[in-house]
Parts: C-alpha cells; sequence; structure tokens
C-alpha cells in the first residue's frame, strides 16, 4: 500500500489526467494542467513524468492519437480533417505527422483491422493466460449465438467516485481496487449504489500497458474524495444497454456483438465517454467466475459534431 504522501500524488495526478482527457479538443496548456492538479509548474513536470513514465507533452499526443483511432475506426466517414480538429490537432497536416511518427504509416493507408487483431491477441493472453489461449476469440461479425439484446436508455449526470487502476491487466490491481473502495463506501453507507467499472482507451486499439481502468461509485452531490479517490463527473448521456450473466468469455462477446455488429447497424455512433460496466450489486461479488452487469455503450448520433 503506497504511503500518504503517494497517495496524494496520485490523487492530484489523476486530476490531471481527468483535465486533459475533458480538454482534447482544445490547447491544453502545462500550466492549466498543473493548476488542476494543484502542482507548480516545475514540479508537476517533473512529477508527472516520474509517475507516468512520459512527459506531459508525450501523453496529450498519445491520448490524442488513440482517441483518433477509435474515431477513425467507428466513424469511417468522417473527414481526417474533422478528427484532426476534434482531437486537438492544429491542422489535418499536424495530425498526419504526428500519426505517422506514432504508427509509423500515414492516417489514411492505416490499417485498423490489423491493429485490432495484433491488440486482441496480447489482450487474450493477459486476461485468459498461456493455459486458455482461445478463451477470448472474437466474435465473427454478424452472429450472436447469445441472443444479445439492446435498450436505450437516458441516464442523468452522475458523480462518480473513482479508484484508478493503470496496467489493468497485470495481476489483481482492479479487484483490489474495488475492496478498498467498497470499504471506503461502506464507512460513508454509500455501498448500496450504483457501482460501476470503466476503461478510458479500447484495449483492442491502444496497448494493454497503457489502459487506464477505474473502479467507480455513483454519489450523491456534496460526496467528496480524498487519498486515493477521485470524484469525476459525467454529464447526461444516452447509452445502448446489455445485461449480461456469466464468465468473462460472455462478457467479450457481449463487447464484440455490441461494438462490431449492433453499433454499426444502429445509425449511432459512440461518444467520447467510456464504455460502462454496471454492477447489478457489489463489484466482482462472484470474483472472476461470474458477471452480473449491464454493458452501458454511451452512444452520439452520427450527425453530431465531434
Amino acid at each position: 500500500m503506497p504511503n500518504l504522501a503517494n497517495i496524494d500524488y496520485i490523487e492530484r495526478i489523476n486530476r490531471a489526467i481527468d483535465f486533459v482527457v475533458d480538454h482534447l479538443g482544445d490547447p491544453i496548456q502545462l500550466d492549466d494542467v498543473a493548476r488542476a492538479a494543484a502542482f507548480s509548474p516545475f514540479h508537476f513536470h517533473r512529477i508527472f513524468r516520474g509517475l507516468m513514465g512520459e512527459t506531459l507533452a508525450a501523453f496529450v499526443k498519445r491520448v490524442r492519437l488513440e482517441r483518433a483511432v477509435q474515431i477513425m475506426a467507428h466513424r469511417p466517414a468522417v473527414s481526417l480533417t474533422e478528427v484532426a480538429l476534434a482531437c486537438g490537432f492544429s491542422s489535418s497536416s499536424d495530425f498526419s505527422r504526428s500519426f505517422r511518427k506514432h504508427y509509423g504509416v500515414a492516417p489514411r493507408h492505416f490499417d485498423i483491422k490489423a491493429l485490432r487483431a495484433t491488440h486482441r491477441r496480447s489482450l487474450q493472453k493477459a486476461v485468459s493466460g498461456n493455459s486458455s489461449p482461445h478463451r477470448l476469440e472474437r466474435l465473427p461479425v454478424g452472429e450472436n449465438p447469445d441472443g444479445f439484446s439492446v435498450e436505450l436508455r437516458s441516464l442523468p449526470p452522475n458523480r462518480v467516485a473513482y479508484i484508478r487502476v493503470h496496467r489493468p491487466y497485470e495481476g489483481d490491481g482492479v479487484p483490489r481496487a474495488a475492496q478498498r473502495l467498497v470499504a471506503w463506501a461502506r464507512e460513508r453507507g454509500l455501498e448500496s449504489g450504483q457501482w460501476l467499472g470503466y476503461q478510458w482507451e479500447d484495449p483492442d486499439v491502444v496497448p494493454i500497458e497503457r489502459c487506464r481502468y477505474d473502479v467507480g461509485l455513483v454519489v450523491p452531490p456534496g460526496t467528496t474524495g480524498g487519498g486515493e479517490v477521485g470524484i469525476y463527473r459525467f454529464a447526461a448521456m444516452r447509452v445502448a444497454e446489455l445485461e449480461i450473466s456469466g464468465p468473462i468469455d460472455l462478457e467479450q462477446r457481449a463487447l464484440d456483438w455490441l461494438l462490431l455488429t449492433w453499433l454499426p447497424r444502429s445509425g449511432y455512433a459512440p461518444a467520447s465517454q467510456p464504455m460502462f460496466e454496471a454492477w447489478r450489486g457489489l463489484p466482482f461479488a462472484h470474483g472472476m467466475n461470474r458477471f452480473d452487469l449491464c454493458l452501458w455503450l454511451p452512444l452520439a448520433d452520427r450527425a453530431s459534431p465531434l
């Protein structure tokens, strides 16, 4: 368990990450991010690099490029200029240069299917282990052997208390974070609220070692965080809801069907929000053997701006 000083730094760096994610389409200045984290710019730069393993500038550019890939994957009709501006690049040429430097190829020639296949193999190995290498094979597009169905829901604005886990596919960091947040909630009489899990990156397009996963709990107004517990405010949103109850491979098939079969046929595009796991009851109540939850995919109309 990190000491109190480290927990305080983690909380403040998480606030910086939240600020960046909320402002990816805007110019992002070091002073503004440092202010959000309550650090002086000089100290913030060194602390951020020490905890994150990359500079703030490198982090911002990488996350912008990863969001661009997600938009390109799910909204192929959007022009590269629109993608560039939506992700905070000054021009399409700036975007193309950065994209080529990061991915080794121009965005118009980028093979998203090949990237997904490569990252899926890494995900299989991380989650299933070498003893079961085919457990998370992708569900073929158009197939629905599990009878998945979707309902549309409108969610109000929510305040979410969270503990963030970096590199969530390594070890048992996510279930342990859930245990700590449950203990935090019980001390405040909040454990009966809506529990969430959400990941800011799509592991099919982002290397799993760069993924971030939040264990979260919807909390009432006035609830404050502290230590490793942060507070994030989600705007009202419309979501596609899909219920599941079963092992992790069922959840992966549900994700595949939702993103690769239902979404392209639905007339919607994904909003710039994470996919949510909305638990029925406490998170990981059955360990890693069964997941009783709803998947929530935030939606944006295809005609809406990025």
